[in-house]
């Protein structure tokens, strides 16, 4: 049973560090360096994919580093950060592809105050069509 919340705990501050870690990836290095790529998403378009969806392939490289190493070598703490990433890679995929930008033909209103937040505060975002001066970089903490 120890085990269980350790492990859980270390997936709940995984997510919790993953939405610090996508704050300044999305600050300083989508609109900073990586800007070519996510600019695309920006702009409005009717296309299925965007430039921007590369971001999804490189963020997932350090889950599947995690869960593939901490399998390999039965490091039960490797499996649960991957977890963890992983859960915030859905998590954002619900919260801002589905939710926010209604992608892959789902259209969802929240009626929760949450994510009604949520949305608000990423429409605020996307407001700005430039690299700079934007802002609200969080997303589950709507930052």
């Amino acid at each position: 049973m120890l085990n269980l919340i350790f492990y859980s705990t270390i997936i709940v501050l995984s997510i919790i560090l993953m939405e610090f870690v996508a704050i300044f990836s999305h600050k300083y290095i989508m609109h900073g360096p990586g800007w070519f790529l996510h600019k695309s998403h920006h702009k409005t378009h009717n296309k299925k994919f965007e430039l921007n969806d590369i971001y999804f392939i490189i963020f997932s490289i350090p889950s599947i580093l995690c869960l593939s190493l901490g399998y390999l070598n039965e490091n039960y703490i490797l499996i649960s950060i991957g977890i963890g990433i992983l859960s915030y890679g859905l998590i954002y995929l619900i919260l801002h592809d589905i939710i926010v930008h209604k992608r892959f033909g789902i259209s969802i209103n929240p009626q929760n105050v949450y994510l009604k937040k949520i949305k608000k505060s990423h429409l605020i975002h996307h407001s700005n069509q430039d690299k700079k001066n934007a802002t609200n970089f969080g997303f589950i903490s709507y930052l």
